[in-house]
Order: C-alpha cells, then structure tokens, then sequence
C-alpha cells in the first residue's frame, strides 16, 4: 500500500527573499484579473514592482505553497502611516483562511514597526465578504466602498447642465496643484473619505496624493486632456476639480471629483464630471469608472442616476490605536 502523500501547508515568507521568476506567474495571473473585472491594465503598476522585487526593495509578504508562490502583498510606510499597496492571491487559493493568513501577516508586520500608528489599505482583489472577520479587528474600521462603472451610450446621453455663470471652466495643469490641495483639504474637512484617507485631511496630505495619482502608475496615466477644474470668477480661486487617468487603451477612471463647500448644490460637479468623461471618450475610451465609499449616498445617487453601475464590492480597512 502506498504511503499517503500530504499536501504542502501554506506559509508566509517576505517578498525580499523571492525572485521575479517566483512571482511572475502569480502577476501575470493578476494581471488577467484586473483586466477582467475592471477593464483595467495592471502591466505598469505590475512592471514597477518587478523592478522594485529585483533591488530587493519591495516590502511585504507572500503566500507559498510548497514551491508555488500563491499570494502576495506589499506595502509602504509614509511617516507614521502604513499603506498595504496591493493584495492579491490566486483565485484557487483565495480562500477565506489563506487570505486572512496573507493579510493577518501583512498588519503584524506593520504594527510592529517602529513609530508606525495608523495602517490604510483598499483592497479591490479581496474576496472576504463583509462578514469576515478581519485580523486585529479590534483596532479596525471599515467602510465599503463601490466599483462603478458607466459605457460609451449613457456618457453621451448626459445632458449639459451648466452651472451658475461665475464659473469658468480650464484644462488641468500644474500650475492649480497647489490651489487644488487647499480645495480638497476643505472639501473633506469631516466627509466619510477622510475617515479612509487621512490624506484628505491636511494640505500636505492632499499634495502628497495629486503627487501619487498624477506621477505614479497606480491610478492608471493622468490625463491631462481629460482633466479639469472650476474657477469662481468673483474671487478668482479653484471650487472644482475631476481629475481622470487612462487604466487601459479602451478605459478611463475618474481618479477625483470634488467642489467646494460654497459650490455645492449648483450642479458643478455634475458639469465637471460630465465634461471629463466626455473628454475620455474622446481619448477612446468606451467605458469608464469610478470608486465611491457606500456611506457617500450623495455622491452614489448622482452618478447612479447617469449611468453608472456597480460593479464590485470591496472594502477600505484602517487599523489605528494599536
């Protein structure tokens, strides 16, 4: 009678102790993934890391199976904050059990650095459904947010709805970051989002984000053409943004829509948002795609109400207190 052969057990290594080769079939999986839920090419933000993986500066840990690498996930740290960047594992491995040990790795890791006192992740390839419970979930908050998506048709069934004749509106450029950063710090002074982000919540903050979605990957390639803010001509200062990226060669994200608190309720930032999306079909774009946090019910009835769709659920976790 033959011996019974038992299955390897996962475990976690770091990924600075893994090569390329070990993690490329698990990116090129990814990669797949991304294009097939979101329309969304991860082959940049995929190369960076690559590069990263090679200099042996891409912090985090995996999940092996025997000699299979079967999950992954890095991270950062800024200051006192950490940010889990990525997670991911195959989808025959994404069980409630593997995906907990990746993650649960993930924030002791962090949590045991030095300093550190708040960690931040968003983690649109995690299958755990609401009720999970998560890893150190009493130092947790967490807040659902959707995937939304709207096609060509209904961008272009879009009426223009202009708003009060004070507002001017100009392509993106660099030149309004710094204004831009004060707009948004005001904008989410006590909104849900700087719950998830404390980014929002300083200028500094909200510079250090322009910075990472309009020089960095991650967000897909800032758009310049379809990019645009809203000048109030009385007093001359930005009280409106959307801000889009290309994720792919047929596929725009609005990567940020705010108005400020004085402009609210004029219909500026439908104008801002339908112009950028209007804009992205002109890059040819036939779909187009948005997140917003579940709690944000104003912002999710207007862009139900032009098209817009949801698409998938998942969750933004913050762990503080630790």
């Amino acid at each position: 009678m033959a011996a019974r052969v038992e299955a390897p057990f996962p475990e976690i290594v770091e990924l600075t102790s893994l090569t390329v080769a070990e993690l490329a079939p698990l990116m090129d999986e990814e990669i797949t993934e991304w294009r097939r839920y979101f329309a969304w090419d991860f082959r940049p933000s995929a190369d960076l890391l690559r590069r990263f993986l090679n200099l042996r500066s891409l912090f985090g840990y995996a999940l092996r199976v025997g000699r299979t690498v079967v999950g992954y996930t890095y991270h950062v740290c800024e200051g006192r904050k950490g940010l889990i960047g990525d997670f991911y594992l195959r989808r025959d491995y994404a069980d409630p059990s593997n995906e907990m040990m990746l993650l649960g790795a993930a924030v002791q890791g962090l949590m045991l650095v030095p300093g550190l006192q708040r960690i931040e992740s968003q983690l649109l390839l995690l299958n755990a459904p609401p009720t999970q419970t998560m890893p150190f979930s009493r130092f947790l908050s967490r807040h659902e947010r959707f995937f939304m998506e709207v096609n060509r048709a209904a961008v272009l069934a879009m009426k223009p709805r202009p708003p009060a004749s004070r507002f001017t509106f100009l392509p993106w450029s660099d030149a309004f970051r710094e204004e831009t950063a004060h707009l948004m710090a005001n904008s989410y002074r006590g909104h849900v989002d700087s719950e998830i982000n404390d980014q929002y919540r300083t200028v500094s903050g909200a510079r250090h984000f322009l910075t990472n979605i309009i020089q960095f990957p991650g967000c897909g390639h800032f758009s310049t053409k379809a990019s645009l803010i809203a000048v109030d001509k009385i007093s001359g200062h930005v009280c409106g943004v959307s801000l889009a990226s290309m994720v792919s060669e047929a596929s725009g994200h609005v990567t940020q829509l705010c108005v400020s608190p004085e402009a609210r309720g004029s219909g500026l930032g439908y104008e801002l948002m339908r112009q950028s999306m209007v804009r992205l079909l002109d890059l040819g774009c036939e779909s187009i795609s948005l997140t917003v946090t579940a709690a944000n019910t104003e912002a999710l009835r207007m862009y139900e109400s032009v098209g817009f769709s949801v698409t998938s659920l998942f969750p933004a976790l913050v762990w503080e207190g630790f």
